[in-house]
Formats: structure tokens, C-alpha cells, sequence
């Protein structure tokens, strides 16, 4: 997904080892709107939208459980260690992708930047890490998925629930037809992976043409992440994160601090750091009230310590995990390094 943006709400609710067991009998695809708690949502749901109850219970009645759903909801790619996730997203191919759509979106990406506040390279990263920039949007049908999730996944019913009431109000806004519209198994949507709860919140009409189309416009895509980076509270050109060393003390000091899962806001400060005596960069500037994320990343054997600031937070907030993103973050680096060195060999495009 808020991810969510769309991963902004998948990650943080699919952690690994949820038991198949909660999961009910599969119901007869196709009959959703025919159940009792189905049709009550579809009541409550005409109430508090003002969208018409035939109009709804057509669409749940088109809708059908999908199992594979439900099994993927259990095996999330955050799940994975670091050394594990990032051979994912962090490829020589990805990253040459990534160069060629910056060259040939570099006029409406320098627009949303410079509107919002929020570095290119962030928002092409994004959007490689999402949908291999635009090319992998998901092929479920939205109806199914969040029909599926929000009546057959009683861990996260309620929560999916009301991503499929925000799907319908979405469909009569931007004029989706939900028989035909796809996406994630989660319920994400579009180049940069909205869920429809963020759709609503935070895409935005990047082209002038009086809607926010997150399945066909380029313009629309990098003003909505933008847009929902700047809302979080973005800091542009600030650092991001950065490594460093602690001792067999420090590492027992901090143990019950670390940010993981869920637990992903900033709960240490720059000054209890170096009261520890754990060495932060010179070169920032980090007042001792700076409030920081510090967590541990596997690879193979190597277990090493991270600090995540403001900007490593709010990537977070797209997705809640650290995984994601540190690979949102090296990869746009590595995009950008790629880029301008094309462009210094005099082989890329205009900047």
C-alpha cells in the first residue's frame, strides 16, 4: 500500500507467521453481498457516503474471495532480513530503469520537487521500489482484494473494511470502475501504490486537468508522493540516516530501545547517544533534543546499528519498515549517482 501510499498500511499489519487458522472457510466467490455482515456494511456504508445501497451492493455482489490473497497476507517481503531484501530492490537493472524514466520525466519531476519541497530523487525511488516504475501495478481486481481482506481476514477485518468504503467513495470520485480497476493484493493502487484511504487524503491533480489519476498520469503521480511526503513532514536535502558503531556496553544500553515491527517512532535523542559515547557524525549538525530512530540491520552474520532521522521516519510512514525504507533511500542514491554521472559523460539527458 499509505502507503499508502499503499505500503503505508500493508507492512505495518502483515508480520510473518500470522496462522492460516484464523482464516474462516473459504465463502462461495461471488456471494458477498448476500451475507448478513456484508449486507449490514453495505447499509452502513450507503449511510455515512450518500453513495446509493443498489449501486453498492452491485459492487459486492460482483466481488469474489481470492485465497491467494489471504496467503500472501502471511509471507510479507519485510519479513526477510536485510541481506535478504535489499538483492530486491537494490539491482543494477532497477537502477538503470530508474535513470532512463528520471531523464524522461525530468520536466514534471523538477515541477512537483520544486513545488512540494521533496528531492526528485526520493520520488523516482518511490516509485521504483512500488511498481518498478510503473510497470508492475498489481493485476488484482481492487473489489476482490479488499472484499477478501475486509471480510475473511479477521486479524485486520476492520481496517480493511474501511479501506473498501474508502474504494467506493474513491470509484464514484474519480470515476473508477471497480469491475475492471487493479492493484496490489493489499488493495494499493496506481504507479505509486496508494491505498485508497491515502488516494483520498493525499493525491493530487499534478496536470491541471481537474483530477487526481494515479493509474495514468505521470503529473498526478510525483505531485500526489510529494504531496504526501511534504504532509509528513519532509525536510528537503536533509540527511537521512547514517551508520554507526557500538560496543558489547552500548548495544546492551540500548537493547530495549531499538525501533522495529511496529514500533517504528523516534524514542532516543542525539544526546543520549553520546552520552553513551556512541560517535555521531561531525559533520551534522544534531542538536542533543533531536529525537532519533536506531535499529539493527542483518546480513548474513553482520549485524549492523543504523540511525534513522526525520526524513528516514517519514519514509517509514509510506511503509512502516525499516527495510523498505533503506531501500527507498540507497536506491534513490544510487539512481541519482548513476544519473549524474551520465549526465557528466555527456550521455543522458538535460538536466
Amino acid at each position: 500500500m499509505r502507503r499508502w501510499a499503499w505500503w503505508v498500511a500493508v507492512a505495518a499489519m502483515s508480520l510473518a507467521g500470522v496462522a492460516c487458522a484464523a482464516v474462516p472457510t473459504q465463502p462461495e466467490a461471488g456471494h458477498y453481498a448476500t451475507r448478513a455482515d456484508v449486507r449490514a456494511f453495505a447499509a452502513d456504508t450507503a449511510k455515512s457516503t450518500g453513495i446509493p445501497l443498489a449501486q453498492i451492493q452491485q459492487w459486492l455482489d460482483a466481488a469474489q474471495y481470492q485465497p491467494s490473497i489471504i496467503a500472501a497476507m502471511t509471507r510479507p517481503a519485510e519479513s526477510k532480513t536485510w541481506g535478504e531484501y535489499r538483492p530486491i530492490f537494490i539491482t543494477p537493472k532497477r537502477i538503470e530503469a530508474g535513470v532512463d524514466f528520471w531523464n524522461e520525466h525530468a520536466a514534471a519531476l523538477s515541477q512537483a520537487a520544486e513545488r512540494y519541497g521533496v528531492d526528485a530523487q526520493t520520488i523516482v525511488a518511490i516509485v521504483g521500489v512500488e511498481t518498478f516504475f510503473g510497470q508492475r501495478m498489481g493485476n488484482y481486481r481492487l473489489i476482490d482484494a479488499l472484499a477478501t481482506l475486509g471480510f475473511d481476514y479477521p486479524k485486520r477485518g476492520a481496517f480493511f473494511r474501511g479501506q473498501l468504503k474508502d474504494l467506493f467513495v474513491l470509484a464514484q470520485k474519480e470515476h473508477l470502475d471497480l469491475n475492471e480497476a487493479r492493484g496490489s493484493y493489499a488493495g494499493a493502487m496506481g504507479m505509486p501504490q496508494f491505498i485508497p484511504s491515502s488516494y483520498l487524503a493525499y493525491a493530487v491533480d499534478g496536470n491541471g486537468d481537474g483530477r487526481a489519476d494515479l493509474f495514468h498520469s505521470d503529473a498526478d503521480v510525483f505531485a500526489s508522493v510529494a504531496n504526501y511526503f511534504a504532509e509528513h513532514g519532509w525536510v528537503n536535502h536533509a540527511p537521512v540516516a547514517f551508520e554507526v558503531t557500538l560496543d558489547a556496553r552500548q548495544q546492551a544500553a540500548v537493547a530495549g530501545q531499538l525501533n522495529s515491527g511496529r514500533d517504528l517512532k523516534p524514542k532516543l535523542t542525539a544526546g543520549a547517544l553520546r552520552q553513551l559515547g556512541i560517535a555521531l557524525p561531525k559533520d551534522l549538525f544534531l542538536p542533543d533534543t533531536e529525537k532519533l530512530m536506531l535499529f539493527t540491520l542483518t546480513d548474513g552474520d553482520k549485524v549492523a546499528y543504523w540511525v534513522g532521522l526525520n526524513n528516514f521516519y517519514v519514509i517509514t510512514r509510506y511503509n512502516y519498515s525499516v527495510l523498505y525504507a533503506m531501500a527507498v533511500w540507497q536506491l534513490g542514491k544510487a539512481i541519482q549517482a548513476a544519473r549524474q554521472a551520465q549526465l557528466s559523460a555527456g550521455t543522458g539527458a538535460a538536466q
